[in-house]
């Protein structure tokens, strides 16, 4: 099923020799320790020789990107995409677009309804690209879903994970026009307040309010040269977002802004 957009190809890989290319992509993004890949050539080629999902994105011949996904509960109905990840080579071409429009494409195909992932909350534009520019939805809020990563990116922080399901049948969302400042006018509450640089929960919010949570616009950076500072981001959007998503929060909407601001709307409001 080739798939092309701005010049990038996708393509399913199930050789050794393209899924070992494909690991040293995602070594290129995620700077693991060796003896802790995201994933390994066997494992990805169990996964490809069983009918699961694994792609690789090419910009002429060089792989810049992948995908790896296997079928999930309730069977025969969800894909969960395990891994996505886009190279320095692959960054500005609209990689991580292409290969998620390609994954939906293969599961429809296939009779499926669903795709889930998960994804570091901490992450603005991880955040922005998930839930506005696809649509997907948030389902629970995971913490330390992984354990110790021990990769670069991640640093010494614990493994908190944001649950998405991305229905198959529905259109991408409108970007939203409102910002940040607009909806704190109209009487919603800041979920996290900023103060002196220093993040604060706030956790006396009615379950009827507008809750606007902010991250910052670069956890990445932060965990390099301020990992103790990243550390507490970390602490204070699990305080204020997982209560938000739990059983009491099923009746919530989640959407994400540009400027790097979790918006949280009881649904009907």
């Amino acid at each position: 099923m080739p798939h092309t957009s701005t010049a990038v190809e996708i393509r399913e890989l199930s050789s050794p020799r393209d899924l070992q290319q494909l690991t040293h992509v995602f070594d290129d993004v995620w700077h693991p320790d060796p003896g802790n890949r995201p994933v390994s050539v066997d494992m990805l080629r169990a996964l490809s020789h069983a009918g699961n999902y694994v792609a690789g994105a090419y910009i002429g011949d060089r792989l810049a990107g992948g995908s790896v996904g296997f079928f999930a509960a309730p069977v025969g109905r969800s894909l969960h995409s395990h891994i996505t990840g886009v190279s320095r080579i692959g960054r500005g071409h609209n990689v991580g677009h292409a290969l998620k429009i390609h994954q939906r494409e293969w599961a429809v195909a296939r009779g499926l309804q669903t795709i889930t992932w998960t994804f570091d909350p901490l992450v603005a534009r991880n955040a922005y690209f998930n839930l506005t520019k696809l649509g997907a939805v948030p389902l629970a809020y995971h913490r330390d879903f992984y354990g110790e990563l021990a990769d670069e990116l991640a640093g010494g922080d614990e493994s908190d994970r944001l649950l998405v399901s991305w229905s198959l049948d529905s259109s991408a969302p409108e970007a939203p026009t409102d910002t940040a400042d607009d909806l704190l006018r109209a009487g919603a509450r800041l979920g996290i307040d900023v103060v002196a640089d220093e993040p604060h929960p706030v956790t006396d919010i009615g379950s009827d309010s507008v809750v606007i949570i902010p991250v910052p616009r670069d956890i990445e950076a932060m965990r390099r040269t301020h990992a103790v500072a990243a550390a507490r981001w970390r602490i204070a959007l699990r305080a204020a977002l997982a209560p938000l998503l739990g059983p009491a929060g099923t009746e919530r909407t989640t959407r994400f802004l540009r400027s790097g601001h979790y918006v949280v709307t009881p649904d009907g409001d």
